[in-house]
């Protein structure tokens, strides 16, 4: 699912829901970049971790 992502999507984090709800910076090489609300720019291992992509923020 991570190979869909792209700057600018919404995406949460599914072992870290107290990060808030994040913001796709760059996708490079496996590597994704998020600014999540309560945790700032956190750079993660799409190998390791599948971000859940958000498309109702009322939700």
């Amino acid at each position: 699912m991570n190979e869909l992502l792209e700057p600018g999507m919404l995406v949460k984090h599914p072992e870290q829901p107290n990060w808030g709800l994040g913001q796709v910076q760059s996708v490079i090489d496996g590597k994704i970049t998020v600014n999540f609300e309560q945790c700032g720019k956190v750079t993660i291992d799409g190998n390791r971790v599948t971000l859940l992509p958000v498309f109702d923020t009322d939700a």
